[in-house]
């Protein structure tokens, strides 16, 4: 019997790479793909006859989290595997807590999806290694949590801190956020380097998607 698959991401050439790791193996069909969690509830809504949905969490108008949260309420039965980029602490702890039933980076082969996907319709919560442990710490440590998410309520960003960080998330490289803004170079990469510090991250990516997430850009 083949397992009715749905596909929920934003990115073209990210639901293309996954359609084609499932394309291997003959017991999981696709049945639809969606772009973001709005699109995937209303598609559920007209036919919810789906065992699987491989959920990204970051998607404009509705995100996974909160898709999966509704999703969970209308049609528990339907298994749900968060399969992204994301392995932030707080994304995992929100993913488990909306109900999801696995959480995979996308850097997973096929073979890996496959036996995940079929591990979670056996009653497992298949994981990527890194967020198993990921896991393992927030349940030892429950406090931690919610300890990170008071520091992310208070952090604070100057009007040109965030104007830059409008620009990062377009892609922008430094040379033209400075020619953008009528700045230094330099002054752009000090700004940077304090974004950095109030976020606690560590690249560009880091940053844009915890901004997103505050919803401070």
């Amino acid at each position: 019997m083949n397992l009715k698959i749905a596909i929920a991401e934003d990115n073209y050439f990210l639901t293309k790479a996954i359609k084609e790791k499932l394309s291997f193996f003959d017991d999981l069909k696709v049945k639809f793909t969606a772009n973001n969690g709005a699109e995937l509830i209303g598609k559920l809504e007209e036919n919810h006859q789906v065992d699987v949905i491989l959920m990204d969490i970051q998607m404009p108008e509705m995100d996974g989290i909160k898709a999966t949260q509704i999703i969970k309420n209308k049609f528990p039965q339907i298994k749900i595997i968060m399969l992204t980029v994301v392995d932030d602490d707080q994304y995992v702890f929100d993913a488990i807590k909306a109900g999801a039933n696995g959480y995979l980076l996308k850097e997973i082969d096929a073979e890996k999806l496959h036996k995940s996907i079929l591990e979670v319709m056996e009653g497992g919560a298949p994981m990527t290694p890194s967020i198993a442990l990921k896991t393992l710490n927030l349940l030892r440590n429950p406090n931690v949590s919610n300890q990170k998410k008071d520091i992310e309520d208070q952090i604070k960003l100057s009007k040109r801190e965030t104007e830059i960080l409008v620009q990062l998330s377009k892609g922008l490289n430094y040379n033209e956020i400075a020619e953008n803004l009528i700045i230094s170079p330099s002054t752009v990469r000090k700004h940077i380097e304090n974004i950095y510090k109030k976020l606690q991250v560590h690249n560009k990516m880091e940053a844009v998607l915890k901004a997103q997430k505050q919803k401070l850009i």
